[in-house]
């Protein structure tokens, strides 16, 4: 197992799982027996780690993998009956519910759920999977294999949205990213007097990679404020999701004020957490983000052995400003310093020391992460078209990673089909109603394309 992968072990906890989390609908219901055969022909065996266990070492020793001898393909497929009235918060009930439950760490780390019961769709699919087998972005892709271009098979190429994005900003974070891996290698060699100088073990893993100044950063930015999305965690989870947007609908924003599809979106995200903090009566400060960056190119082959490949940044959200297009052209520039910056690649070399050193790393770690952020905001790309699953056609998938560093809120964008989705994760003692967010996203889309049009602007020239 590679220090980075070993590194979601070591922060699972009972009031945060490191567990990702999928929900598919679909059209019409699917078919059990052809669905079971897909998962047994194109994950399990294709994909080792989805037969294999967990073992862990002693105290300094790295966990491994070890083949389940007693797997077997039925304990991981179940059929779940959606309690009444079958619609979606039914549905967003019961996957809440789920992520309050761990998985069983005797077998392999992970359960699909066909959801059999429910009147808005015509199916549904609930699938957890542990952050030790892969990070975000791959599992989304492991996920959409398992489907065919047409209802009656064939598996189509992947078709995924690209982010928009200037080619040569994956390649540099890419290089940053193998230049850490190789310098933390490195340092580990030199001995376990390092784990009591974390802070020194972090530098030699930074080395190459334009990280000093990135490192400083980190360590030194101030403490996110107090907001309502910021407090003690429980077990019990809530989750919510959007209506399906045209991406045209928000293309048309980005025409307007020249920004990206995802700049209009991480702007409408700002706005929804402005309105949320003021309807609790507070003034609303910037917060920030953590954004999981992908440091593995769509264009190459998922590995057999999956495994984690990306970085983090810290997004600085600006809540503070009342203007819509303010908000999205600040929003925008901030966008673009963190594309230029080697960030993504120091967290994962933080990572990946925080593999090797269970204890004062993955320490560290942990505390950058819940002392200066409040969330937890991933983008994940799905195909450009229609899909099927099983002969069942997919209406609209949702996706969470999990919320890491102890952070109470998981927020999700996901692209498929021409649409985009906006998920709500978030702990229920600090956001009892996630819909409340979804609503404020939903309308901050809105405002924003109303104040393009009394702007002046025109979307289409």
């Amino acid at each position: 197992m590679t220090s980075a992968d070993a590194a979601w072990l070591q922060m699972e906890e009972p009031t945060s799982l490191m567990v990702i989390t999928a929900v598919l609908w679909f059209d019409g219901p699917l078919d059990w027996e052809r669905l079971t055969e897909v998962v047994r022909e194109r994950l399990v065996e294709r994909y080792p780690r989805f037969r294999q266990r967990v073992v862990k070492s002693g105290l300094l020793g790295t966990p491994h993998w070890e083949d389940d001898p007693g797997f077997q393909l039925e304990a991981h497929l179940r059929r779940t009956k959606l309690p009444a009235p079958g619609n979606r918060a039914a549905l967003e009930a019961l996957v809440g519910e789920s992520m309050g439950t761990s998985l069983d760490f005797s077998r392999p780390l992970w359960e699909l759920h066909l959801i059999d019961g429910s009147q808005e769709v015509g199916g549904a699919l609930l699938m957890r999977v542990h952050h030790v087998i892969a990070d975000g972005i791959s599992l989304a892709r492991v996920l959409l294999s398992l489907t065919d271009e047409h209802a009656s098979g064939g598996a189509g190429r992947e078709l995924f949205e690209e982010e928009e994005r200037n080619p040569g900003t994956l390649v540099r974070l890419l290089r940053g990213a193998q230049t850490v891996v190789g310098s933390t290698r490195a340092a580990w060699k030199r001995g376990a007097e390092l784990l009591a100088e974390p802070i020194q073990l972090m530098d030699l893993a930074v080395e190459g990679a334009r990280g000093a100044s990135a490192m400083s950063r980190l360590l030194t930015l101030m403490h996110d404020p107090p907001s309502p999305f910021r407090g003690p965690l429980g077990v019990e989870k809530r989750v919510a999701w959007s209506s399906p947007v045209p991406v045209g609908k928000v293309r048309e924003i980005g025409h307007g004020t020249g920004s990206t599809v995802n700049d209009v979106v991480m702007a409408a995200v700002a706005g929804m957490l402005r309105r949320y903090v003021q309807a609790r009566g507070q003034a609303p400060e910037d917060l920030r983000a953590v954004v999981p960056v992908n440091l593995r190119p769509l264009s190459e082959p998922i590995p057999r052995e999956l495994g984690n490949r990306f970085g983090m940044v810290f997004l600085p959200l600006p809540l503070g400003l009342g203007e819509p297009l303010e908000r999205l052209w600040e929003l925008k520039r901030r966008m673009d310093r963190l594309k230029r910056s080697p960030e993504a690649a120091v967290m994962f070399g933080m990572l990946t020391a925080a593999g090797m050193a269970p204890t004062a790393v993955e320490r560290v770690a942990v505390e950058v992460m819940r002392k200066k952020a409040s969330l937890v905001l991933t983008n994940v790309p799905g195909p450009r078209r229609p899909v099927y699953l099983a002969g069942a056609k997919l209406s609209g998938v949702m996706f969470w990673v999990p919320m890491a560093g102890r952070l109470g809120l998981g927020l999700s964008i996901f692209s498929y089909s021409g649409h985009v989705t906006l998920g709500v994760a978030a702990d229920a003692s600090l956001v009892p109603d996630p819909r409340e967010l979804v609503q404020g996203f939903e309308a901050e889309l809105t405002a924003m394309a109303e104040a393009v049009k009394a702007a002046g602007h025109s979307p289409l020239h």
